[in-house]
């Protein structure tokens, strides 16, 4: 009776095993950088519905002094009086993107974007350095 396997099959199951790896990791390659933009979007749409329930509060946005921060802890309570105790957001912190950088809001009269910098940190960018927009998120 057999007791372990022969030098043929351990060599079947490494050629199949290399054949999958072959198949496979190609695939997985660059999904990385496509799941963290497309965190980034998500992120840049809960803080802009923050934001909308900030205008509804308040009657405007805040403006790009205040930025995001005006999300957890009220900029100017004398301007801001209907301002929640608890802020807009579930968290003491304003939320990094994907890479560790802070979000960029800019405000523009009664509209407002949401910028991330990208993998590379700096603005401008291509590919995966590109920067991400609110306003151009799906």
């Amino acid at each position: 009776m057999r007791k372990g396997f022969s030098l043929i099959e351990l060599m079947i199951v490494i050629i199949i095993l290399g054949l999958l790896a072959t198949l496979v990791v190609p695939n997985l390659i660059g999904q990385s950088e496509q799941a963290k933009v497309k965190l980034t979007c998500v992120q840049m749409h809960s803080l802009g519905d923050a934001l909308k329930s900030f205008k509804i509060a308040n009657g405007s946005y805040p403006t790009t002094s205040e930025a995001l921060k005006a999300l957890i802890t009220n900029p100017n309570p004398t301007i801001y009086t209907s301002y929640p105790n608890g802020g807009f957001i579930g968290s003491k912190k304003v939320p990094t993107d994907p890479w560790k950088t802070p979000y960029i809001y800019v405000r523009d009269s009664d509209s407002y974007d949401i910028i991330s910098l990208g993998a590379d940190k700096k603005e401008g960018g291509s590919g995966d350095n590109k920067d991400i927009k609110l306003s151009t998120c799906e």
